[in-house]
């Protein structure tokens, strides 16, 4: 899964100019499931996401994770948007290609299953709204931009 997050003050998703989801301080994640991912590799990107440390602590330094923004536990919130286009291939001319995403069912599949694992984990979770075109409006805080992509994992060689 390939996902892009947002130290945000603030953010939101609208869908035909209303409001589907919104959050004060936290993370806007933009979440892409590719071809063969699973629910394991969907697991380990909402671990990462929860435990990350990049809200600053009182000295300024980045210690703190989203389940703890002022060091008082105090939760931030996450806004999880699906965006496809994270696997855009552009290798091969000027149009890119998405062959990479998961399919729409699969991407579907993995996208819920990420978000109700986050709603079973952390207090504060937004959605945007699946497949939709969605406006993200976002205060970034910082600016504070993290790729990540939690490639499957190999088996064990015997």
């Amino acid at each position: 899964m390939i996902s892009v997050l947002q130290r945000v003050r603030e953010a939101r998703v609208e869908v035909d100019g209303q409001t589907v989801g919104a959050i004060g301080q936290g993370l806007l994640v933009l979440v892409c499931a590719e071809r063969g991912d699973t629910e394991a590799e969907a697991d380990r990107l909402l671990a990462k996401l929860l435990k990350l440390r990049i809200f600053s602590d009182a000295a300024g330094k980045m210690n703190r994770s989203v389940q703890d923004v002022d060091g008082l536990g105090t939760c931030g919130g996450l806004l999880l948007v699906s965006q496809f286009t994270l696997a855009a291939d552009t290798a091969g001319g000027n149009r890119p290609s998405f062959t990479l995403a998961a399919a729409p069912d699969e991407g579907r599949r993995l996208y819920d299953y990420v978000v109700a694992q986050a709603r079973s984990l952390h207090p504060v979770v937004a959605t945007g709204q699946f497949a939709a075109d969605m406006q993200v409006h976002l205060v970034n805080d910082g600016p504070v931009t993290i790729p990540l992509r939690m490639a499957p994992v190999a088996p064990l060689a015997p």
